[in-house]
């Protein structure tokens, strides 16, 4: 169980084997990667940066952010293969602070929607 300060709720990550990519899917949103973890994916999927960005990336003011594409009722991020994240140890750090994000801490009935691993 992981818990964190300032949080009113605690996760048990052994949920996500069991939840279906709840947190990769939905509405349509952003997912944020920084230049070194588009690095190390570039890296680990044997692709030179250009064509990684050219594959997977899609610009956001200064940022950038995985494609999705459509799935069930919403969106899915580029990376989820329908079960799963298929990049899931390189996932970038805003996927690895999920659920632990400022947001929740005042959209707690969604986060129960969203995340079957949090306790209340």
């Amino acid at each position: 169980m992981i818990v964190k300060d300032g949080f009113e709720f605690s996760f048990d990550e052994n949920a996500c084997k069991h939840c279906g990519g709840k947190c990769c899917t939905g509405q349509s949103g952003y997912v944020f990667v920084s230049k070194d973890e588009i690095q190390k994916i570039s890296e680990f999927l044997k692709l030179d940066e250009a064509e990684f960005g050219r594959l997977f990336l899609r610009k956001v003011g200064l940022k950038y952010s995985f494609k999705e594409y459509k799935f069930k009722e919403g969106y899915a991020c580029v990376f989820f293969d329908g079960k799963k994240c298929s990049i899931y140890e390189l996932r970038p750090q805003q996927c690895r602070s999920f659920p632990f994000w400022e947001y929740f801490k005042k959209h707690k009935e969604e986060l129960k929607n969203e995340c079957i691993g949090v306790c209340f």
